[in-house]
């Protein structure tokens, strides 16, 4: 037996003898008592709410850190923050991997209830929406000061828009937006809110990532000292590939560089969060700072990384992409100074889920009632007993295969799988392919007692016929495909344009999703300077029972001729969670559009009011797959080349302001030659709107059918859309072109 199982068989059996914490810690509540309440006590005893720090590792497995048994790689800041703090034994993922993982982390809803439930295939990057509350958002409630810095993960990478995290409740941003972005470690550009940076040539991104992180402690020590905050800090180490400035202690070891630059990766991590803590201490924040560290998922294999050579899953089966323990069971460590009883240890089976009722129960805010984490506040020093799971979910659908995970998986890592967690008893099971509707006999499905055998080495599924059927029906009942969410907090509805001298209304809803009463409810509405607005409904309610909502109606006038330009309508509901206010803001985007066209013009040459392509930017003049406009080839159809364009990926749409001035729109659309070389699997329809109306169609567009010419009459139409979707459900290649796209006015400008 290796001394890490040896150590993992140890460790379990004095937690469990211990009844689940081997340090005792102080109970100031009977088991079951409200924990808002609690949380609202603690709050008044202490002046305010804690702090929270929130370290989310990318890629770090189980056994990564040497509290987790690690022996080869140095981790001496995280080792100390275990002795300091809490150590849990048995806490997971909510995903085997990264986007799916941090989706179920911020909204405290399992894999099969969550909106991001896999990682991109070829096709956008998953997102959020405004029906997802994060954990930033149920703290700002209550005042918080809120930070995402790092690796947000989820797309599209642009400002504005309903996923970005400056929406989602982090005022303050600053990292990489989408997936695949942070998976470069000198990046050419960072996003500071919703502004893309450019970075210094050669600059390491963790160094910028602990920087700004550090910058936001000061100034949370300093300028806003008077509010708690948040800080989720999130670094994209030790993701794949293994690059790093400094090889450090390790250049000299006889591994692979791969092997060297990943160890030295988790140890810029661990020297990373040492940074946090001495800055917290040096501010005097440590003990009113509720710090804690974590991973995403299991270790990875990726870029030539053995992951074998550091046991960096422990005596657990199984890596990345797995849903076995090795793939899911991660480290969680909490740390507080005369908080968090040091030395502790929990074998409490915890997942990620679990973050945001806790945050929300200590900070004293209403979290939403409808999602499936349990608060663990109660192990962490203000007493009682926190509720156990009845059981816990994940799902696996990816579109990536490394070695060692597929022999782990018996061949099967490009199948669907699930697993789900009841008690001890943990069943893992693989669909026949990709299609979760296959009946379940057509399954492959495995059983483990995990209490007898951690590393899931012993399937007992056919001696336990009785166990299978009770965890097949919880997998069944615990994926919904399509989860409804009840509305919470506030909801700004407004349309995306104004135009010119009309008026448009804008709808508020204040929603009580908890499982309190709420009194006191009221709404505003905020405008930009030189619009006016007036309500046409109540704006106030004296109680919103749970699940009511209290909704406003304005209607607002921009003016006769506003600027061109994007605007906020900034919106805030406020109520009484029993003595606690909370106060929850939304705000909605409203474009003004630019002048209509005066003479005939190249769409091309326009500036567009809005423009969502699938990949990258819409191409401008040329076309050249998802590189950024104006470094392609020029758009061709069948070797006839034409100079004026855009390029775009299904799905796609671009929105001009005509103002009825036009009369008709001439262009050429279809598979430029460029695509095809690439692929002839593209298959797209382009469609031509007019003010909600479908005026023209193409069919099926391929590049062995060739473009179509398009000549559609747009007399009086106000707004133009172009819009481009996939025709075959395979987007790969669905680059499109709208050559040659000309406007010919009716008449000149007066």
């Amino acid at each position: 037996m290796s001394a890490t199982r040896r150590q993992f068989l140890a460790g379990s059996a004095l937690t469990a003898a211990a009844g689940g914490v081997t340090a005792a810690l102080p109970s100031t509540r009977a088991e079951g008592a409200d924990s808002a309440e609690r949380a609202e006590r603690g709050a008044e005893r202490h002046g305010r709410p804690p702090n929270f720090v929130v370290v989310l590792a990318d890629d770090l497995g189980w056994g990564g850190p040497g509290a987790y048994g690690q022996r080869l790689v140095s981790t001496p800041r995280l080792d100390r923050l275990a002795a300091e703090g809490l150590r849990f034994t048995q806490a997971y993922s909510t995903a085997a991997v990264c986007a799916p993982s941090r989706c179920s982390l911020l909204t405290g809803l399992h894999s099969g209830h969550a909106a991001v439930r896999e990682n991109p295939f070829n096709g956008p990057q998953g997102s959020l929406g405004d029906d997802d509350t994060t954990f930033a958002e149920v703290l700002r409630a209550r005042g918080y000061r809120t930070a995402c810095i790092g690796k947000w993960g989820f797309g599209p990478e642009e400002a504005a828009q309903p996923s970005h995290p400056n929406a989602r409740g982090f005022e303050e941003f600053f990292g990489y937006l989408t997936h695949g972005h942070a998976h470069e470690y000198f990046p050419t550009h960072l996003w500071h809110n919703g502004e893309r940076v450019e970075v210094p040539e050669g600059a390491y991104a963790v160094d910028l990532i602990e920087e700004r992180a550090l910058a936001f402690l000061d100034t949370h020590a300093g300028a806003h000292a008077d509010a708690p905050f948040l800080l989720f800090l999130a670094p994209n180490v030790p993701h794949a590939p293994s690059e790093i400035p400094d090889l450090g202690e390790y250049a000299d070891r006889p591994w692979s560089e791969a092997d060297k630059g990943h160890a030295a990766q988790i140890t810029r991590l661990d020297t990373l969060v040492g940074a946090v803590l001495d800055r917290l201490r040096r501010l005097g924040l440590d003990r009113r700072t509720l710090t804690l560290v974590t991973s995403d998922n299991g270790p990875h294999e990726e870029g030539g990384t053995d992951p074998d050579l550091f046991d960096l899953n422990g005596p657990l089966r199984g890596y990345k992409r797995n849903l076995y323990e090795g793939g899911v069971r991660v480290p969680l460590l909490a740390w507080q100074p005369g908080t968090v009883e040091a030395g502790a240890v929990s074998e409490r089976p915890t997942q990620l889920t679990d973050l945001l009722p806790t945050l929300a129960d200590l900070g004293g805010a209403p979290a939403p009632r409808d999602i499936d984490g349990l608060s663990v506040a109660g192990l962490l020093g203000r007493g009682g007993r926190p509720a156990r799971h009845g059981h816990l979910y994940w799902y696996r659908n990816d579109p990536g295969s490394t070695r060692r995970a597929n022999a782990e998986d018996g061949g099967r890592i490009l199948r669907l799988g699930e697993a789900v967690r009841r008690e001890d008893w943990k069943a893992v099971r693989f669909a026949p392919a990709r299609d979760r509707t296959a009946p379940d006999e057509e399954w492959q499905l495995e059983l483990y007692d995990l209490a007898a055998d951690p590393g899931e080495t012993t399937d007992l599924a056919a001696a336990h016929p009785a166990r299978v059927a009770e965890l097949t029906a919880l997998l069944r009942e615990s994926w919904v495909a399509d989860y409804r969410r009840e509305g919470f907090g506030i909801r700004v509805g407004a349309p995306g344009l104004a135009l010119p001298g009309e008026a448009f209304d804008v709808t508020v809803t204040l929603t009580n999703a908890t499982a309190a009463a709420w009194t006191d409810a009221r709404l505003r509405l905020t405008v930009p300077e030189g619009w006016r607005l007036r309500p046409l409904s109540p704006v106030a309610a004296r109680r919103l029972a749970p699940g009511a909502a209290l909704t406003a109606v304005w209607r607002v006038f921009p003016g006769a001729r506003p600027a061109a330009g994007s605007w906020q309508v900034r919106a805030e509901g406020a109520a009484r969670n029993g003595r606690t206010p909370v106060r929850y803001t939304g705000a909605r985007t409203v474009r003004t559009p630019p002048p209509a066209p005066v003479a005939d013009a190249y769409l091309s040459d326009l500036d567009w009011v809005s423009a969502a392509n699938g990949w990258g930017p819409v191409e401008i003049d040329t076309s050249n797959g998802r590189k950024e406009a104006g470094d392609g080839t020029p758009i061709s159809f069948g070797g006839i080349v034409h100079a004026k364009g855009l390029g775009v990926h299904a799905p796609s749409e671009l929105v001009y302001y005509l103002g009825g001035r036009a009369a008709r729109l001439t262009a050429v659309v279809g598979i430029d030659d460029f695509s095809a070389r690439q692929s002839p699997a593209g298959a797209t329809v382009a469609e031509v709107w007019g003010d909600g109306t479908l005026r023209w169609a193409s069919g099926t567009l391929t590049a062995a059918g060739g473009p179509r010419a398009v000549e559609v009459d747009v007399t009086g139409v106000s707004l133009l859309r172009l819009v481009v979707r996939d025709a075959n459900g395979d987007n790969s290649y669905d680059h499109t072109s709208w050559a040659a796209a000309h406007l010919r006015v009716a008449h000149a400008a007066e």
